[in-house]
């Protein structure tokens, strides 16, 4: 029964638990077991407590039970990225600064899926305050990725993408910076989403970049992403940057499956010199798949999207820096040093020092630089331009076209320890990604093949204009259905991890 429930979709098994075929207990107790099972090869979760997994799953029960409408994912196991405030379990964003820290209150994704009726799991690794591509800046040790545990799972989100793949849980939320969604998903072959900015909100999300953060959906397949992205996003008044608007009808959309008559348009700078082989292959395979659909395929150029790494990583330190200096030693989290001897300055110093890690101080000390006052012009000012300039390539390709798509990373997953001493190297892998954060719209990630020269999982990205975030998953269920019958199974179906 276990194995049978951890191989459903999300979708399957929120119907199954419905119909009284199963119980939401049932459900949790085989992703629990799952979880024991392999979570010791894998290093997905920060924090599992299975007695209040089964309690929330028995309150689900109880609720329909009672004659309560439910949503179609009620009784259905989720696992949160520990950056997402949970009042029932710690919530560390993988850093020492916040160990043990209890929040008083849950985020509004949280809430909203708890409303929804699904069972939190636990909460996943992560690059400490979501700042790596890797998953190996985590002050808890590295997540390994289930295709080959001696390589990332790709990062800041890794731990949910990991947990996902390995089927220790259907679903997983993640947050999206500069790709910190996308290219995890890419890497463990996985559908990942980034939806519009201010689509879903950040009430709760422990900041690292308040213009770029973004709460996402993990899934196994298309529609499962969007019946999750569904049942957290909307408007929230506690939430400043929050649209105001109705939901993107992203599920109706990965039903539809349908690109007949949609303009794609190939990113020309997404691609080239730096890019592995077997990942373009891929990728202009799922390209030509497109065509044969229906889709009316051209290349665009963006020129402005060869200066998206630089400006990115200015404007994400700046507020980087901004946003971590409430970490101080006088309120909550960690403190060091306070013998009575010394002073508030010194503690503060003493506290940060061990407290944040190698590459939160990285980033702290480049956003200070950037926004001193002799800098804040020629660095910052100037990335700010450069946004501006990114989304105007954004408004005039999605002039001439419906979607524009491309690699979701330049490489397949790569081995841990290759570029933790080399930060230009690491920050390469958001290279596809990062020019969708900084003008705002929705993406999206979806398996396309294995990369032939190592067998590991390529990503194809489809970007969509701000609030049509449905256009994204229309091109990836189409896709995903397409790739199914093409070869006979879906991705994962090959993975060592596969149940």
């Amino acid at each position: 029964m276990g194995a049978e429930l951890i191989r459903m979709t999300a979708a399957e098994l929120g119907s199954a638990i419905a119909s009284g075929q199963v119980s939401a207990v049932q459900a949790a107790q085989a992703y629990l077991d799952r979880i024991e099972q392999v979570e010791p090869g894998v290093n997905a979760f920060l924090h599992v407590d299975a007695e209040t997994t089964l309690a929330q799953a028995r309150a689900v029960d109880e609720r329909r039970a009672a004659g309560e409408e439910l949503g179609p994912l009620a009784g259905v196991p989720v696992a949160h990225k520990d950056v997402f405030t949970t009042t029932d379990m710690p919530t560390t964003a993988a850093s020492r600064i916040l160990e043990g820290y209890r929040p008083p209150y849950d985020a509004t994704v949280t809430a909203r899926l708890r409303e929804a009726g699904l069972v939190v799991l636990g909460k996943t690794n992560m690059d400490e305050f979501a700042m790596g591509s890797s998953t190996e800046n985590s002050a808890f040790g590295p997540t390994r990725n289930p295709w080959d545990t001696s390589r990332v799972p790709g990062g800041s989100s890794g731990g949910s993408s990991a947990a996902v793949a390995a089927f220790e849980a259907p679903l997983a939320t993640g947050t999206d910076t500069g790709g910190s969604i996308r290219q995890p998903a890419a890497v463990c072959g996985l559908v990942g989403a980034k939806p519009t900015y201010g689509g879903s909100s950040r009430y709760g999300l422990i900041a690292f970049a308040s213009s770029l953060d973004t709460p996402g959906p993990f899934a196994r397949n298309v529609l499962d992403a969007a019946l999750l992205q569904e049942a957290f996003s909307g408007h929230d008044p506690r939430d400043s940057t929050s649209i105001d608007a109705p939901v993107p009808p992203v599920a109706e959309a990965a039903r539809r499956a349908d690109v007949a008559g949609l303009r794609v348009g190939v990113v020309k700078e997404l691609s080239g010199e730096g890019y592995q082989a077997g990942v373009l292959t891929r990728f202009q395979e799922s390209v030509e798949l497109l065509e044969s659909m229906g889709a009316k395929v051209v290349e665009v150029s963006c020129p402005s999207f060869d200066t998206a790494l630089a400006a990115y990583y200015l404007i994400a330190p700046s507020e980087c820096s901004s946003n971590l200096a409430r970490f101080d030693a006088m309120r909550y989290g960690l403190r060091t040093g306070d013998d009575g001897t010394r002073s508030a300055e010194e503690v503060m110093a003493l506290t940060r020092a061990e407290g944040f890690g190698p590459e939160v101080k990285r980033r702290i000390i480049l956003g200070t630089y950037a926004l001193s006052s002799g800098y804040y012009d020629a660095y910052y000012g100037s990335a700010q331009q450069v946004r501006t300039l990114i989304k105007r390539d954004f408004e005039a390709a999605f002039e001439g076209v419906d979607v524009l798509v491309s690699p979701t990373a330049p490489t397949t997953a790569f081995p841990l320890g290759e570029r933790t001493d080399d930060p230009m190297a690491m920050y390469l892998a958001d290279l596809c990604t990062i020019p969708t954060n900084l003008a705002g719209n929705a993406a999206l990630s979806v398996p396309c093949g294995l990369a032939p020269e190592d067998g590991l999982p390529v990503g194809l990205q489809v970007m969509a204009p701000a609030m049509a975030d449905d256009r994204a998953y229309r091109v990836g269920a189409a896709l995903e259905a397409a790739l199914r019958d093409r070869d006979g199974g879906d991705l994962l179906s090959g993975s060592p991890y596969a149940v």
